[in-house]
């Protein structure tokens, strides 16, 4: 059975995910916060986080797919 704290952590990350895929790097980004406060240790929500900080400052182009293409190693 999940636990009441990570039904909520999923309730956030899907919901910032969606933003994350419309392009709301802001908003997106907000809502990844969101999650980390619900568990600092989400993986997920702390990739993403860094990634929508990333695009806005560097927006991809308007043909993106929503892959992230890693530019350093």
């Amino acid at each position: 059975m999940i636990s009441e704290k990570r039904m909520q952590l999923l309730d956030q990350y899907n919901k910032a995910l969606a933003l994350y895929k419309e392009r709301k790097w802001q908003e997106a980004l907000n809502e990844f916060k969101k999650a980390l406060e619900i568990d600092p240790e989400d993986g997920p929500s702390g990739l993403y986080l860094e990634r929508a900080q990333e695009y806005l400052k560097n927006p991809p182009g308007a043909d993106w797919d929503g892959v992230f293409v890693m530019k350093t190693k």
